[in-house]
């Protein structure tokens, strides 16, 4: 059975690959790739290929990754966020990223607090990760809200640039 989450305004799904436009869309804003990277997703295909190899292969293989967070009114994707496990860091991360038009609505606040409860309810996990660029004040603002606090700075991804990392316990 898929896993989902809801709260007030928004539904947590797993993607599909009917996905795509979505993907290729978000993958594609100029703020996606300034604040996070430039996936090199250019087309409907190369889209698919990124939900299967990415967030849906971590539902596979972590029981969580990232969801399609769907404003419940209009039913439409609205951006992703959920917990991503990466080889390179100790602890699941939260990850998220919306469409520009939903910035500044408490969208992300909302869907972020609902990762963080699922985290620790039906995943066991004690702790989170979130990784973002130092340039990026409106997402290191959202984590300290979340009650986030900067670790560290350092590579993540050799040949990137250095990331600020934040921690917190789930609990």
């Amino acid at each position: 059975m898929a896993f989902s989450l809801d709260t007030g305004r928004l539904h947590l799904r797993e993607f599909t690959p009917e996905d795509a436009g979505f993907a290729l869309r978000q993958l594609n804003e100029p703020s996606f790739i300034e604040n996070i990277a430039d996936r090199g997703v250019r087309d409907l295909e190369q889209a698919r290929a990124y939900l299967l190899n990415g967030p849906m292969s971590g539902y596979e293989s972590n029981g969580f990754g990232l969801w399609a967070v769907v404003e419940k009114p209009s039913g439409q994707i609205i951006g992703m966020c959920g917990l991503i496990k990466r080889p390179n860091l100790e602890h699941a991360d939260l990850g998220y990223a919306f469409l520009p038009e939903y910035f500044g609505q408490g969208f992300a606040f909302e869907a972020c607090t609902a990762c963080i409860a699922a985290a620790s309810r039906d995943f066991g996990l004690p702790q989170l990760l979130a990784i973002v660029n130092p340039d990026n004040t409106p997402s290191r603002r959202l984590l300290e809200k979340l009650g986030f606090r900067l670790q560290d700075t350092r590579v993540i991804h050799p040949g990137e640039p250095a990331l600020c990392i934040y921690q917190r316990a789930t609990g």
